[in-house]
């Protein structure tokens, strides 16, 4: 069973600290060697835990900032519709009305792009990171196990140096007694965090590719769409023939006109 699915009563959900600080027992119950990997995987894995928390937070802003967008497109051709520029110029209503729909068709295909977002990756990475606080739980237990096993190997120290008397030798015996499950206990739980917490930083390639090529497919189906309604919108009231150019030439020759009426004519 892993220990990362372990999760007690009142454990705050910040990352465990390695190791603890406390008197250390002369012999060197944890290899230098063995500590540096573990600080090596755990460290990984609080980098990943932030990535992931990071990346859930970007992929939310950018979904509402895509729905913002369509929203208020929608809302800029629904008041050119109520707007008296429309009421008396049929041509200018007709392409107005083209754009409308337009635009509320883009904003239905991005709430389509959306919602599939949402289920395919942004849930995924939120169900990933509720993963964390089992795994810094497990470490925490290690930690305080390491704690114990110092602690009681330290008082075994403390007997050995001592004269063997009777009673000398019936507290080293009881403080041997003592060390060893919690010995074993460490090496348990230290053994299966090694372990595992490789395995568990690899897995994260299998388990994120599914949904960032489903973010891929949700854009490309998304924007194959807005090429058709745009194409589209663009043949209903482009008028054909005309460059960029021409269009701005057309524009400033018929604000030239509005500028000359005697009403907008400077003092």
């Amino acid at each position: 069973m892993s220990c990362f699915g372990v999760c007690g009563p009142g454990f705050a959900h910040g990352k465990a600290k390695i190791p603890f600080k406390i008197g250390q027992p002369k012999k060197q119950i944890v290899p230098k060697t063995v500590e540096r990997d573990f600080e090596r995987e755990y460290g990984k894995l609080q980098q990943l835990e932030d990535q992931t928390k990071k990346l859930q937070k970007d992929m939310k802003k950018s979904t509402d900032a895509d729905l913002a967008m369509s929203k208020s497109a929608v809302k800029i051709s629904s008041d050119l519709l109520s707007n008296p520029l429309c009421e008396q110029e049929p041509s200018f209503l007709e392409m107005v009305t083209a754009f409308d729909t337009a635009m509320k068709r883009m904003d239905s295909f991005n709430q389509e792009k959306v919602n599939q977002i949402q289920k395919t990756v942004i849930e995924p990475l939120k169900k990933f990171s509720s993963v964390f606080p089992s795994l810094n739980m497990a470490v925490k237990r290690r930690e305080q196990t390491l704690q114990d096993y110092k602690r009681l190997q330290s008082k075994v120290e403390k007997y050995e140096e001592k004269e063997r008397t009777g009673p000398v030798l019936a507290k080293l015996h009881q403080a041997r007694e003592e060390l060893r499950p919690v010995r074993e206990d460490f090496e348990a739980k230290n053994k299966q965090l090694l372990e595992e917490m490789p395995k568990f930083y690899s897995s994260r390639i299998d388990y994120f590719k599914p949904s960032f090529e489903a973010l891929v497919r949700a854009q490309v189906v998304y924007y194959t769409e807005m090429h058709k309604i745009f194409g589209e919108l663009t043949a209903q009231i482009d008028r054909a023939g005309l460059s960029d150019e021409q269009r701005e030439r057309d524009n400033d020759a018929k604000l030239s006109e509005l500028r000359a009426l005697s009403i907008v004519a400077d003092d």
